[in-house]
């Protein structure tokens, strides 16, 4: 099995970014499944139901979330029914719509994979605790899925690090997003698991995490609110290959970073 999982996608210049990016490595290279955090790609904060469309016709199969998941209103009136679309499953059950994980189909159903999406506390807006909340749902998806992939959209390093070897063999991939830079520390942990602390990001290049400098620059300075805006232009696309063999063991662990 070769998985994809693709950065942050920023605004619309991430969008044909990553349209772009992938009519390229698809020719390349046949994909399983490919994953893409979706939760900045409406704009630079949220997604709408159009915009989960067009990553879905571009090729992305199961799309995740994060803190701007519910920046657009447009999400409560769909994600209830696109179960490709999940969410960080450590939010409150009783006040949260959506599905914090997904189970997709390969090969003809010879092969089942988890997608788990979590969010992390550390410098973060009040959420359950990703470590129990993995305990709880992680022997379930096992029952059901021959491998587990995790996005844990979270901003400290060693918050995706501590959970990265607490998952250690019991998941086989756990891919940090969120800071939109990409770290180079891929690898497989001792147990098996395949490890990035973050995957990057799909947006512009000559930018401050995908957006226009100006903005964030003037609010640095000023200490006051700025819009932020997001121009066309050169973009990066950054990714991870991640491939298993037929027993489920991770085999090969490589970053993508293009300018396109």
């Amino acid at each position: 099995m070769r998985i994809l999982f693709i950065g942050d996608i920023v605004g619309k210049t991430g969008r044909k970014c990553l349209k772009t990016a992938l009519d390229e490595l698809k020719k390349e290279t046949a994909f399983d499944l490919i994953i893409a955090n979706g939760e900045n790609a409406a704009g630079g904060a949220g997604i709408t139901e159009t915009v989960f469309n067009d990553l879905r016709n571009t090729g992305v199969d199961v799309v995740t979330g994060g803190n701007h998941t519910w920046d657009q209103k447009d999400i409560y009136n769909f994600i209830d029914r696109e179960p490709r679309l999940i969410r960080p499953a450590n939010y409150p059950e009783e006040t949260t719509p959506g599905y914090g994980s997904v189970i997709i189909e390969r090969k003809k159903g010879k092969y089942k994979i988890a997608v788990l999406n979590l969010i992390g506390r550390v410098f973060m807006r009040p959420a359950d605790c990703p470590f129990r909340t993995a305990d709880k749902i992680i022997p379930g998806l096992k029952e059901k899925a021959d491998l587990i992939l995790v996005d844990f959209h979270a901003e400290a390093t060693s918050e995706k690090q501590a959970l990265g070897w607490y998952l250690d063999g019991q998941v086989n991939a756990v891919i940090g997003t969120h800071s939109h830079v990409q770290t180079a520390d891929e690898r497989i942990l001792t147990r098996g698991t395949a490890y990035i602390t973050d995957v990057g990001m799909v947006g512009l290049y000559d930018s401050i995490l995908g957006v226009d400098k100006g903005g964030p620059l003037k609010r640095f300075l000023t200490q006051m609110p700025h819009k932020l805006s997001i121009s066309d232009g050169t973009s990066l696309f950054n990714a991870l290959i991640v491939e298993f063999n037929e027993q489920g063991e991770t085999v090969f662990v490589k970053r993508i970073s293009q300018i396109i």
